[in-house]
């Protein structure tokens, strides 16, 4: 079986797979760079026993990250319940993707994943959406090379800022607005970060879409992108494994 985990800037990812890239759970713990490498191996014994799965059935280890101060302590916990060292996404991993950025390592870990995931599951030209701490809007072009991007504050970081830079405006939860116009503070909210969320993407899908010969593909993954993306006017396909699928495919692709 193999383990692959994902360092968020908010959330710490894992998943094991089996054999043919069978997913048998997927996990979510908070992320804190105060953990040392056994607080982290805790964590991963207890979702374990949670999922009923024994770590020693594990024989290899992947893992990407946004967060490097905690790179160090989750390759010594790894290494200490496996036995041997995780691999992880970085400079010399094979993945198959151009990446025609200026700096190649100024792409997240995270967002390669998901490209070598999408460039084996959908056809090219592709838009590729990540909503997660910050929303990143990726273009893949037919020649399968990542070309850029954009990038902007993600439903939850706007949501925070609302509430904390008013005196009046509470924290409230993402949740599918009653109506598109309010009638109280919270679904005011609600309905001006979903609606808001929703059209910005689709402004900034069918101004991508204006430079392009050939109509796309749109895939978004991320904790928030299932509240969002059914509001959008385009089609947009969501995928919530895209990120650990890439992350088994890169592994195999190395081994």
């Amino acid at each position: 079986m193999l383990l692959a985990i994902d360092i968020g800037n908010s959330n710490i990812s894992v998943g094991l797979f089996a054999a043919k890239q069978d997913l048998k759970f997927l996990a979510s713990i908070d992320t804190d760079q105060r953990k040392t490498a056994d607080q982290i191996c805790i964590d991963l014994i207890n979702i374990f026993q949670l999922y009923g799965y024994d770590l020693k059935d594990v024989t290899g280890a992947i893992f990407s990250s946004v967060v490097p101060p905690m790179n160090f302590m989750m390759t010594k916990a790894l290494t200490r319940l496996l036995g041997k060292a995780p691999m992880m996404v970085g400079p010399g991993i094979k993945t198959g993707l151009n990446i025609r950025m200026e700096v190649h390592n100024q792409l997240g870990a995270d967002l390669v994943a998901n490209a070598v995931a999408a460039l084996d599951k959908y056809p090219t030209p592709i838009i590729m959406i990540d909503m997660g701490t910050a929303t990143t809007v990726s273009y893949i072009s037919s020649r399968r090379s990542y070309e850029g991007g954009l990038m902007f504050p993600g439903v939850g970081v706007s949501l925070s800022a609302l509430s904390d830079h008013t005196a009046q405006l509470p924290d409230i939860s993402l949740q599918h607005p009653k109506t598109l116009i309010g009638k109280n503070t919270e679904d005011c909210m609600r309905s001006g970060i979903v609606y808001g969320t929703a059209g910005m993407l689709d402004g900034i899908i069918d101004r991508i879409c204006e430079t392009l010969d050939e109509e796309p593909t749109i895939v978004a993954t991320g904790n928030t992108a299932p509240v969002i993306v059914r509001y959008c006017r385009n089609k947009v396909l969501y995928d919530k494994y895209l990120l650990m699928e890439g992350l088994y495919r890169i592994y195999e692709k190395n081994c």
